[in-house]
């Protein structure tokens, strides 16, 4: 049942990512998805090292949405120098 959260958190995380940063970023569900659960990890691994976050507890939502709000914005960079 925790994947099953995690992937519907991801989702929302996501959705709310692409809806906050402008511009059009045309993805599917399922890397909407990706996104927000890779921003959730990023999150989660940056609080852990500045020690908002002991081990075993995960980034809240808000700090998911960023995370993948900051996953978007390099992918931007990125897809723009190509």
């Amino acid at each position: 049942m925790g994947i099953i959260w995690t992937i519907l958190i991801g989702f929302i995380a996501g959705l709310v990512a692409r809806a906050v940063l402008p511009g059009n970023q045309s993805m599917g569900f399922i890397l909407t998805t990706v996104l927000g659960i890779a921003g959730s990890l990023i999150a989660t691994y940056i609080g852990q090292a500045m020690g908002w976050y002991t081990a075993g507890v995960g980034a809240g939502f808000i700090a998911s949405v960023v995370g993948a709000i900051v996953l978007l914005v390099l992918y931007g960079l990125i897809a723009r120098k190509r």
